[in-house]
Formats: structure tokens, C-alpha cells, sequence
């Protein structure tokens, strides 16, 4: 069962991002739009001693037995850190499993043991830090800020990207065409004989395009071009 403390905030304009990406948000779990830490980690005198330091620094915090328990939770459109506190680490399925399912959710480890192979492959899968005990309670602290504010990062970039595709959903298929040739770095003669349009036609829908992207100029349209392409990493909800 998880557990939930409705504390401080990072700071910044993130509160309206859940409206912003047009999504409905369970009021019980994110009511006050504030960064939450997820804790995951087997109850202990080592875990409740990172509860209270989290506490502290005013977060919202919630716990969790398993990585499997926090994906079943819906997921939040807040900033939000996972801090994975396991006696001895040697694997990275739930960081993977997380960065498939929750690529705005930033890792942070807390282990007991851990070896230098596997601090290595964490760091390179994209986790904040890696922490073996002991260790400083101020360290942990600036790993969780840097994690939320990576996060912050990440769901504005979703912002972003839903935005620009749903500018794009209005272009008519000949208008994507020409898109897709013009940001390729063909003149529009070019794209006139590849689709075998004259260079007037290309024109016209070149404007078209420009003025439903909203794009500012042909460096702007080629930006928003790389933004469609999908990726890994990619956090947007079709």
C-alpha cells in the first residue's frame, strides 16, 4: 500500500503542467501539484530514517514495497524522483523497466552494497547518483533536486511535443509531404519535381505549413520536425 505526505514544492512553473498536457489526474494522489519522491525499499529502520529526511525537506513522499507496486500507480504529471533503497543491488531491471514505463521518473539508488560494474552500468542507464551507505544526508538531498528538476525538464519537453503533433495533425497529407522534403533541405523547385507539383503549388503549401506549425522560420520547422520523430526515450502519450 502506498503512502502519501503532501508537503512543499520545487519551485517553478510546473503546477499546470497535468492540465497543460491535457490529462485528468487522481486529485487524491497529486491534489496540490507538488513534486513527489517515490521511495521503494523493504520497511526498515534504514528506510524510516529516509522517510523523515524527505519529510523534512517538505516533498510529498510516497512508499512503496516494489518497483512493480509503484508502476501500478497511476502515473503522476508532476516532477517526480524514485529513490530505490535495496539492501544489495546487482541488477537494473527495475531501472529499465522504469525507463521504459515512467521516462520522466528519475532513479536515484541507495544501497547497502553494490559493485563498481553495476554503479557504472546505473549511472550510464540514466540514474541521478548512486549511493552506498553511509552516506550524507545533504548529498542524497541535492541528488532528489537535481532528480526533480530533471524531471520538471523531461514533462515540459512532453509539453512540447504534444503541442507541436497536435499542430501537425492539421496538416492535409500533401502539406506533410512538402514538409517532410523541405525540412530534408530540398529548394522548393526541388520538391516541386518530386512530387510533381509545380514550384508556385510547393509555395503555397509551404506557407500553409509554416502557419499551422507555427513555425517562425525554416530552422524553427526543422526543430519541430526533430521532435516528431520517435525515440527511445520518448514520454508522450499517443
Amino acid at each position: 500500500m502506498a503512502s502519501a505526505a503532501t508537503t512543499g514544492t520545487l519551485g517553478g512553473n510546473h503546477t499546470n503542467l497535468a492540465h497543460l498536457l491535457g490529462q485528468t489526474l487522481d486529485s487524491r494522489l497529486t491534489s496540490s501539484g507538488k513534486p513527489i519522491v517515490f521511495l521503494v525499499g523493504e520497511v526498515s529502520s534504514e528506510r524510516h530514517s529516509l522517510e523523515s529526511l524527505i519529510r523534512r525537506e517538505v516533498w510529498q513522499l510516497e512508499t512503496f514495497q516494489s518497483a512493480r507496486e509503484l508502476l501500478a500507480r497511476p502515473r503522476p504529471l508532476v516532477p517526480n524522483c524514485l529513490i530505490l533503497a535495496v539492501p544489495d543491488f546487482n541488477d537494473l531491471d527495475a531501472q529499465k523497466q522504469i525507463a521504459r514505463e515512467r521516462a520522466e521518473t528519475r532513479v536515484i539508488f541507495a544501497a547497502n552494497y553494490a559493485d563498481t560494474p553495476t554503479i557504472v552500468q546505473a549511472m550510464k542507464a540514466g540514474a541521478v547518483d548512486f549511493f552506498v551507505k553511509p552516506f550524507m544526508d545533504d548529498f542524497l538531498v541535492r541528488a532528489i533536486r537535481e532528480g526533480l528538476e530533471r524531471s520538471l525538464a523531461a514533462l515540459r519537453r512532453e509539453v512540447d511535443i504534444r503541442d507541436i503533433r497536435k499542430r501537425y495533425a492539421l496538416l492535409t497529407p500533401r502539406e506533410r509531404q512538402v514538409m517532410a522534403l523541405v525540412v530534408s533541405g530540398l529548394l522548393n523547385k526541388q520538391v516541386g519535381g518530386e512530387l510533381g507539383i509545380s514550384e508556385l503549388t510547393v509555395k503555397a503549401h509551404r506557407g500553409q505549413v509554416m502557419q499551422k506549425m507555427k513555425a517562425n522560420s525554416l530552422a524553427d520547422l526543422v526543430r519541430m520536425a526533430l521532435k516528431l520523430r520517435p525515440t527511445p526515450h520518448t514520454i508522450l502519450m499517443a
